[in-house]
């Protein structure tokens, strides 16, 4: 089972993936986590992708996609695997397709979370997290009770500013990664705004 939780920025893909692998026993596969573990573990490409981070710059495809080969050759990745954010271009699609051609794979389902702009700015900017506790919280849907306010903060990227801007790149580069996927017919789509539990039951009733 090799699936791809595709929508944009803050439409609940994490969540999802967690339920995923909670039912099916598959690794959730973000790019975020195996470059955290790269650098962590001195790999090679590790090495490599920290020179970029470290200089404030965004790790260059090759090194993603190599990281990214490595993952998927593992063993705990044999019975499938959830991706949460990647491939994030269609060349990165395409790249992914080689990858798992050489182990034998292939996509077979792409679920697309399907959020408004306006609700995913909401999410987004309600978003704050507590510097005393670490614990995240939502200024609307989910409050915090014990906290002072004055100890909540807003991460610099949760700006409408900013949101706004990952949203058109995410319009421009990574909407189109879905159309590739349609073309193959391996796509469904779910509406993003239902509750937590009905979007997990729609997941699981398409996966079977």
């Amino acid at each position: 089972m090799n699936i791809v939780l595709f929508g944009a920025p803050g439409a609940g893909k994490g969540s999802q993936a967690k339920f995923i692998v909670d039912k099916y026993g598959i690794p959730q596969i973000s790019t975020g986590d195996i470059l955290r573990a790269a650098v962590a573990n001195q790999t090679k490409l590790g090495i490599e992708a920290k020179k970029f981070m470290d200089a404030g710059k965004l790790v260059p495809d090759e090194v993603v996609n190599g990281l990214v080969a490595e993952r998927l050759a593992e063993k705990d990745c044999e019975k499938g695997f959830v991706m949460d954010g990647f491939p994030r271009t269609v060349v990165q699609a395409k790249v992914l397709d080689e990858i798992l051609e050489k182990l034998g794979k292939k996509i077979e389902k792409v679920i697309a979370l399907n959020v408004p702009d306006a609700d995913i700015i909401e999410r987004i900017t309600g978003r704050r997290t507590s510097k005393v506790t670490g614990k995240i919280y939502h200024i609307k849907y989910n409050p915090p009770v014990d906290e002072k306010e004055e100890d909540l903060i807003q991460r610099s990227d949760d700006t409408e500013e900013v949101v706004v801007k990952r949203l058109n790149t995410y319009r421009e580069q990574t909407a189109p990664v879905f159309d590739y996927y349609k073309a193959q017919n391996k796509t469904f789509e779910i509406d993003g705004t239902k509750s937590l539990e009905a979007i997990t039951k729609e997941i699981f009733k398409i996966l079977g």
